[in-house]
């Protein structure tokens, strides 16, 4: 057996195959190569990084797609500084935010659980006096059941009532999901809620204790970080330190078919590796001990020890129809939100802008836009590139809102400069501005969705030599969609921990401030 750098120990893994070039596709090649797999991975599109997109507006480097990642787990800022980026991970430059409510933009309160609170007075300047008062008989009510699971907003707002759900748990959990807090799962999105619910009576107290349990844990440091260049540089960082080590990674080449089983007719290297398989197989050598799989992509026909499978849950679905209908079925039945990022660049002269790294909106205010981020104030570096430009971004469009999203770059333009002129008063002429349409970009976490993802596991474990990783599995952030792919790796490896941990506890998304 060989020990790879980072203490775990190869097993055998062979030639893998991962389908799948986001960055759950590339950290999963990653570390298959730390295992010392052969790896060759395969993406549909003509580019890898998934949902991480690096741009530019102006002349000034940007993210068109995530802009931060959640620093308080390790997998996202290990893997940058493994890809050789650890000099240039950033904190925001600044930490404060607001929300866009009741006809006016009011400091982000303090002392909540995604936008859950620990006390009324904790929500003080965004609620009326009356849904503060609601808080407040949190205490007197009889428990409230959870069950297997239940919606966030159902019970957040029987706790507390519909004016915390509305003003600040909605906006608060859309910027994360695109979703609806009423449908979105308490157990999937804000398992520390749903954990500490199973043994408080009264939800204040729940949270109470999950801030005391934050201090005594006395962690220091941001809470998000981004990257010089943006986060988009990630996936392409992690890409070429795949190359690097002899990784092959094949863009504008979609896959077909995934079948289990070697080729009728196979050369001579396809019959070494088919050979080395039974052989493991054989002597119990080896986490891997199968078949081949049959990967067709494009024109081309490979054969592979192990698949990854990291697509989102449609494309899963279609390969996996098959040899596994019940997972694929699983898969199709998952929702997707889109939604369409609006980036703005403005000469700085004359432009005043709030404090601050933006804004949340929330939906009842009736407004277009969900957030906005005042991205030259909240990333030092963006700001460092070019002083006589500042940066803004908004995203529009939540879960079943397609009308909005049926408008021209234009149109979306539009509406999001008429959303800046209400909130801040910017009326100014953009220098330039870009629009990135993220279709079916963000899967939806409903009720049920943990078991929902058990079973598809379920499915999967009952094809050796086959894991599933991304963010429809266990947490849409990018630390998440690392872990994920951990753990599908360690599962091909004979490890199957990491993936029963992940089922039983998801990774918590947050909302890295104003305008994910």
């Amino acid at each position: 057996m060989s020990t790879t750098g980072n203490g775990a120990t190869g097993r055998g893994l062979g030639h893998v195959v991962v389908i799948g070039a986001g960055v759950a596709g590339l950290a999963a090649a990653h570390r298959l190569l730390d295992r010392g797999a052969r790896v060759t991975v395969l993406e549909a599109g003509d580019r890898v990084g998934g949902k991480l997109l690096p741009g530019e507006i102006a002349g000034v480097r940007v993210d068109l797609g995530a802009e931060s990642m959640l620093a308080r787990r390790p997998e996202a800022v290990t893997l940058a500084r493994e890809a050789g980026l650890g000099d240039r991970l950033r904190p925001p430059a600044t930490a404060t935010a607001a929300i866009w409510t009741r006809g006016a933009l009011r400091p982000m309160p303090k002392g909540h659980v995604m936008g859950v609170p620990g006390t009324a007075a904790a929500l003080a300047g965004v609620l009326s006096d009356e849904g503060l008062a609601r808080i407040g008989r949190d205490t007197d009510l009889p428990r409230t059941e959870t069950g297997d699971d239940i919606a966030v907003g159902e019970y957040v707002a029987a706790r507390l009532g519909r004016e915390v759900v509305d003003r600040l748990v909605e906006p608060l959990l859309g910027g994360v999901y695109a979703g609806d807090a009423y449908r979105i799962s308490l157990r999937s999105a804000v398992p520390q809620l749903f954990q500490a619910a199973q043994t408080h009576d009264s939800l204040t107290e729940a949270v109470r204790a999950i801030q005391a349990r934050a201090a005594a844990a006395r962690q220091t440091g941001p809470v998000f970080l981004g990257i010089e260049g943006g986060v988009g540089s990630l996936p392409l960082a992690v890409a070429d330190s795949v190359r690097a080590r002899g990784g092959e990674i094949l863009t504008g080449t979609p896959v077909r078919e995934l079948r289990r089983g070697g080729p009728a007719r196979p050369g001579a290297a396809d019959e070494a590796r088919a050979g080395a398989a039974q052989a493991r197989a054989a002597t119990g050598d080896g986490a891997v001990g199968h078949g081949v799989w049959r990967v067709v992509a494009g024109d081309r026909v490979l054969h592979a020890d192990a698949v990854v499978l990291a697509v989102p849950a449609r494309p899963a679905a279609d390969l996996l129809r098959a040899e596994s209908p019940g997972a694929a079925a699983e898969l199709a039945a998952v929702e997707y939100a889109s939604m369409a990022l609006v980036t703005l660049a403005y000469r700085r002269a004359g432009l005043r802008l709030p404090e601050g790294s933006g804004f949340l909106v929330p939906p009842v205010d009736g407004r277009t836009i969900k957030a906005s981020t005042f991205a030259s104030q909240k990333w030092g570096w963006i700001a460092e590139q070019d002083p006589d430009v500042v940066v803004l971004r908004t995203s529009v469009g939540r879960h079943g809102e397609t009308r909005v999203l049926g408008r021209d770059d234009a149109g979306l333009v539009e509406i999001s400069r008429h959303d800046l002129r209400e909130a801040t008063g910017l009326d100014a002429e953009p220098l330039e501005t870009r629009v990135t349409r993220w279709t079916d970009g963000l899967p939806q976490y409903p009720v049920g969705h943990h078991a929902r993802v058990a079973r598809i596991r379920e499915h999967v474990a009952r094809l050796p030599g086959l894991a599933v990783c991304g963010a429809q599995y266990d947490g849409v952030g990018i630390p998440a969609c690392i872990a994920s792919a951990y753990a599908a790796v360690d599962q091909l490896d004979g490890d199957p921990g990491g993936v029963a941990e992940l089922t039983a506890n998801p990774v918590q998304s947050l909302h890295g401030g104003a305008g994910e």
